[in-house]
């Protein structure tokens, strides 16, 4: 229960951090990104005006995510999934805003989530698993940007999360991509159900490849 509270106060300081990136990179493709200072009810504080995400949701997902980590997965394999936690939350963000997984993220998260894969785990067979688990991701994402409508910020996020779900095993690997078209589909009915899309609506598919990707960790770990 400790490890919990403590992860969701961390995460919800993380978050207020967060909220700058997830503005600052919302923009959509060939335009500059943002200089806005929003604070974390929405309100950029050098002009006033409502910028970004909806008051508090940025901080929200980053507590819940800082709880359910701290709860449940092993102290070695924190340090790599705060890095991506941190990264994905923003990129969740941005993606749903814009529809866009920009370079500026993805890039560093896959650098750092490289070097970060010796700590979690000193094996070199678990590192091979995990470099072949991200190869696997980014191979499939990559035929489906050449064959069907998906984005290469998808492509380029794929590696990433398929090291850390490599990390955990084969199984949470196939667990993730699962949960990943479940969550997606879900979305998708709910949007037409509510009639906030149709069927031809583009949808942002990183939100559903993180939290697949999440979800998978924190039920095989």
């Amino acid at each position: 229960m400790f490890g919990a509270v403590l992860g969701a106060v961390l995460g919800l300081l993380a978050g207020a951090l967060l909220r700058p990136v997830a503005v600052r990179y919302a923009v959509p493709a060939g335009e500059p990104w943002r200089t806005c200072a929003p604070a974390p009810l929405g309100r950029c504080v050098r002009c006033g005006e409502r910028v970004g995400p909806p008051p508090l949701t940025v901080e929200a997902a980053a507590a819940a995510v800082g709880a359910a980590l701290a709860a449940d997965v092993p102290a070695r394999w924190l340090p790599l999934l705060v890095w991506v936690a941190l990264f994905g939350v923003a990129l969740a963000f941005v993606d749903a805003a814009v529809k866009r997984l920009p370079d500026a993220l993805t890039l560093p998260l896959l650098a750092g989530t490289a070097l970060l894969i010796p700590l979690a785990d000193h094996r070199p067979a678990v590192w091979l698993r995990c470099a072949l688990a991200a190869g696997a991701l980014g191979g499939l994402f990559l035929l489906l940007a050449l064959f069907a409508p998906m984005g290469l910020g998808d492509v380029k996020l794929a590696p990433s999360l398929g090291a850390v779900l490599g990390l955990v095993g084969w199984r949470t690997f196939y667990a993730g991509l699962l949960y990943m078209w479940l969550i997606a589909a879900v979305w998708a009915v709910a949007l037409l159900v509510l009639r906030r899309a149709g069927r031809r609506t583009e949808l942002a598919f990183g939100p559903a490849m993180l939290l697949g990707t999440l979800a998978a960790v924190l039920a095989t770990a």
